[in-house]
């Protein structure tokens, strides 16, 4: 049975877990700190409602006295974990996001000690901070916001998971977060496509066809700089896409690894995109050979001047400042693969198909873009009631 005994403003439960060999009683313990608004009843119910919990782990030996551990302590532990399941661009930024803002903030505090209220000042604080955690000027975004309590969500997650804390603090129903601002999805309207298009006829081949393939193929960025010549079979049009390219910070060098889901997948290209292809190799094999042994380059398709596969960032570089040079309207290089997609849907593609060509394991993260189609249509319709309505006169009536 648990005993409750308060102290102030917080209850310190205990449970008996047996005796050691010297016959000394093993006892588990927690504090449980009452949220300030709560009322007397609701405090009385929530503490019998933990210590039940409590003895519960404890009996089901989910409790060790290792919460005495400094959450910058335990950190080492889940990033060693994680680095498993995680891509690596994925587990750098797992890194960068806890050493710059959750370890400075509540590194210092045991896990058994962190209270949802802890948690909640963290999350307040970041949403009123003028700059970012970095030093870089401006408000976070309430999904940056976001990030952040997710990244604590798991590192409280997986010390409950291991028995370190018998209750996981940050629980999502005891947390509130800022308010999402609801999510567009950018894509390019008809006209900016073809603003876009024809701007894209005064640069060079190879940012031509990098274009032309984000917008036939919907590939990810890294998936485009992860393209050879052996992915595609010219004889019929079919590119295989099998790889992702990155670099981390601080690596000199550009490595490979499998798509975001783990599997290659296959897709058609058109055949004016096939002519592109050749004229471009056409060109890459003129420069080979004109740099003859400073040539270091691997059959990718998308290159550095000698040949190196390109940097990961150049597109998303290059892509901004196109548009600023042509006076085009800003958009990310990713809304060239959301424009893929609604383009399919919207000329009848079957949402399967789409989904398959993009790479996405779940039919709903396709329906985004369902979504962004219903949108434009709803779009159009205003249009024409704002144009026309004015000469109806049954509309008028």
């Amino acid at each position: 049975m648990a005993s409750i005994t308060k102290r102030k403003d917080s209850y310190f439960i205990s449970v008996s877990c047996g005796y050691d060999q010297n016959g000394r009683q093993i006892r588990r313990t927690m504090t449980y700190k009452p949220e300030a608004n709560m009322t007397k009843r609701q405090i009385q119910k929530e503490v019998q409602r933990q210590a039940v919990l409590f003895e519960e782990q404890v009996r089901n030996g989910q409790v060790s006295s290792d919460g005495r551990l400094k959450l910058a302590d335990f950190v080492p532990m889940y990033l060693e974990t994680a680095k498993q399941r995680l891509s690596p661009y994925v587990y750098e930024r797992y890194t960068h996001i806890i050493n710059l803002g959750i370890i400075p903030a509540l590194g210092h505090l045991k896990l058994r000690d962190i209270r949802p209220v802890h948690i909640q000042r963290f999350i307040d604080d970041l949403s009123k901070r003028d700059t970012h955690l970095d030093g870089k000027p401006g408000k976070l975004s309430p999904s940056t916001v976001r990030r952040y309590y997710t990244m604590i969500c798991s590192l409280m997650k997986s010390a409950y998971k291991l028995g370190l804390i018998g209750v996981n603090p940050a629980e999502r129903e005891r947390i509130t977060l800022p308010k999402l601002e609801e999510e567009q999805t950018e894509i390019f309207t008809e006209q900016e496509l073809d603003d876009l298009l024809q701007a894209l006829e005064g640069e060079p081949l190879m940012f031509r066809l990098l274009i032309h393939m984000a917008l036939n193929t919907g590939c990810r960025r890294g998936e485009l700089m992860g393209l050879k010549w052996s992915d595609i079979d010219f004889k019929t049009g079919v590119l295989t896409i099998s790889r992702s390219n990155y670099k981390l910070t601080g690596d000199a060098e550009i490595k490979s690894k499998s798509t975001k889901t783990g599997r290659s997948r296959t897709l058609f290209l058109p055949p004016y995109c096939l002519r592109m292809l050749r004229r471009y190799r056409a060109e890459q094999d003129g420069c080979r050979l004109s740099l003859g042994d400073a040539w270091h380059g691997d059959d990718w398709i998308f290159i550095q001047a000698d040949g190196k596969p390109m940097y990961p960032t150049t597109p998303t570089q290059w892509f901004s400042k196109f548009q600023k040079r042509n006076g085009l309207p800003h958009r990310k290089f990713h809304a060239l693969r959301h424009t893929s997609a609604t383009l399919l849907l919207s000329n009848g593609t079957n949402i399967k198909n789409v989904a398959t060509r993009l790479g996405h394991t779940q039919l709903k993260t396709t329906n985004r873009y369902v979504h962004a189609v219903e949108q434009a249509e709803r779009d159009a319709a205003n249009t024409f009631e704002i144009l026309l309505k004015p000469h109806n006169r049954e509309a008028l009536a």
